[in-house]
């Protein structure tokens, strides 16, 4: 017979989820403590977590589309996409901050910066974003560099997407080739279903890192101006260099091509 609730049970919440050891995790470095530093602690490790969940993702997508597995790999990369929408939006909840209360402890985060972020190296990697420049960042992170070399090395969800298309009779030598593949996937919608749906949500993947890179340069904006970044970084400017990157360039460009 099951036990009356919080009386002798085997499993509470609390053990599960590790509560008390989640807990004690925030460790503001301001002295006096300032107010805002607990909510940019806890925003930026809810965001680990999600970009933890999201590579679990990932790996799951590439697994299924390399086993041909379509439902499967679909699924999964909803589940990415269901998670960005997460994220973008909780971009905005940092901009509850008053300019002045994220200044009082700034600088006690240099020279850490979002741009040291692993996990979120290992999503632009694993997408199909690799940059040997940004792997070479972390060679002195003896745990970031392992993990990320693995993913550097590792078969991309881009490489999986177009091993698809050329198990599935298209030539996918080229960029060239690539965007004339998904320019016939996109005009034909039912006879490629399975495929269009996928490249639907590759693209929707991008858009949404896209967007979030867009609303963190706001956000940074408005908090900061112009000031450069805690790790060095010229802040704004170099963040709006980072939007022009795209994970699946060919199939943004098959829209360019599409014709009736």
């Amino acid at each position: 017979m099951a036990s009356e609730y919080g009386q002798d049970s085997l499993l509470s919440y609390n053990e599960y989820l590790k509560v008390p050891d989640l807990l004690k995790l925030q460790q503001p470095l301001s002295d006096p403590v300032s107010h805002d530093e607990l909510l940019f602690i806890i925003i930026h490790q809810t965001y680990e977590l999600w970009f933890k969940q999201i590579l679990h993702e990932l790996d799951a997508t590439i697994k299924w589309l390399d086993e041909g597995r379509m439902f499967r790999a679909n699924h999964a990369l909803r589940g990415v996409v269901s998670i960005e929408r997460i994220l973008v939006t909780q971009i905005h909840v940092l901009e509850s901050m008053a300019p002045i209360g994220f200044l009082e402890f700034r600088d006690k985060l240099n020279p850490a910066s979002g741009f040291q972020s692993m996990q979120f190296r290992e999503l632009e990697f694993a997408s199909g974003a690799k940059d040997e420049k940004i792997l070479a960042t972390f060679k002195r992170d003896e745990f970031a560099y392992e993990r990320l070399t693995r993913r550097f090395n590792e078969p991309s969800l881009a490489d999986s997407f177009w091993a698809l298309l050329s198990r599935s009779g298209f030539a996918v030598e080229s960029h060239e080739t690539r965007v004339a593949a998904t320019v016939e996937i996109l005009s034909h919608p039912e006879k490629h279903a399975e495929l269009y749906n996928m490249q639907d949500l590759l693209i929707e993947h991008d858009e949404l890192i896209i967007s979030w890179r867009y609303n963190h340069i706001l956000m940074v904006e408005r908090m900061l101006g112009m000031k450069r970044g805690t790790g060095g970084s010229e802040g704004v400017g170099y963040l709006m260099t980072t939007l022009s990157k795209k994970f699946f360039p060919e199939i943004w460009e098959a829209r360019t091509h599409l014709t009736i």
